[in-house]
């Protein structure tokens, strides 16, 4: 049941960065973005990472379906943000040139 709960939990804050990636291309400005923020949840997301790393080395027995799937979004969801840091700096640099 814990698993299903991450795995849905993961699932919804992935939902969300597709979001601020569409914003961040269409907008092209960091305006209203924070990177610290960011940089934050990426790190809360290796954190997250860690622990799946460290069950899978403790496990005696099989994993359940649910974990890989949670292993799996939080994967996609480092990627995301990662993309999304990516752009900030794009932008960053483009509102500098801009004034």
């Amino acid at each position: 049941m814990t698993d299903l709960l991450e795995a849905l939990m993961i699932l919804c804050f992935g939902l969300s960065w597709p979001i601020s990636i569409r914003k961040s291309l269409v907008s092209r400005t960091a305006k209203g973005k924070s990177v610290f923020f960011e940089v934050f949840i990426w790190i809360g997301y290796v954190f997250g990472i860690a622990r799946k790393c460290i069950l899978f080395s403790q496990a005696t027995g099989p994993l359940g379906w649910l974990f890989y799937l949670a292993w799996f979004f939080y994967v996609l969801n480092i990627l995301e943000i990662s993309v999304d840091i990516g752009l900030y700096v794009r932008n960053s640099r483009l509102d500098a040139a801009r004034g």
